[in-house]
């Protein structure tokens, strides 16, 4: 459980999350974790993991072990990169790829949202890979946060202010997720 959001605007991307974790029915705050992170760094790109606490783990790993397969400059390299990643997933960390019988493909079982110089993307469990133009979110409190994102996007020239108030708004309604949040900016290139 957990919310995830990116905004562009004013040549700034911004990645925030909440720090809240379960592990099954218990509720485990940052209080009682030491590395409650949901936001990852690699490069010059935040990645923010919603889904099984197993997956900040695996992914610390692979960008120790696996930092030549990581590239998330762009769509292309995104997707290139998670198609590395399945087959490591599966061989190396025991992927469980069963989601739905009726999938089209395998899943990775993993949703992210992504911040870098480039813009913000997200890139979804069977692999999907998005841009996005304005703001996105992805966890248990999405529709909290869109909606927070949407009412605000517009009055407001601050992205980390729209990025704050979106994980507020879900910490506040959504029982998956808890402040306090994490937020990272990055600077956009010039196009």
């Amino acid at each position: 459980m957990s919310i995830v959001v990116v905004v562009k605007k004013n040549d700034k991307a911004v990645i925030a999350s909440d720090s809240f974790s379960t592990f099954g029915n218990t509720r485990v705050s940052p209080t009682y974790l030491r590395n409650y992170q949901k936001i990852h760094r690699v490069g010059d790109s935040f990645i923010g993991l919603v889904g099984a606490t197993a997956h900040d783990n695996v992914f610390e790993h692979l960008i120790e072990t696996e930092s030549e397969n990581l590239r998330f400059d762009d769509s292309k390299a995104i997707f290139d990169t998670y198609l590395k990643l399945h087959s490591i997933l599966k061989d190396k960390y025991f992927l469980n790829t069963q989601e739905r019988d009726d999938d089209e493909y395998e899943s990775s079982q993993i949703d992210a949202l992504i911040a870098n110089p480039n813009g913000i993307f997200g890139m979804y469990s069977l692999r999907e890979v998005y841009e996005f133009e304005r703001f996105w979110a992805i966890g248990s409190g999405t529709e909290f946060a869109l909606g927070a994102m949407y009412s605000v996007y517009d009055h407001s020239d601050e992205p980390e202010k729209i990025a704050e108030t979106a994980v507020r708004a879900a910490c506040e309604f959504d029982d998956g997720c808890g402040l306090p949040l994490d937020i990272f900016t990055v600077e956009l290139k010039k196009t």
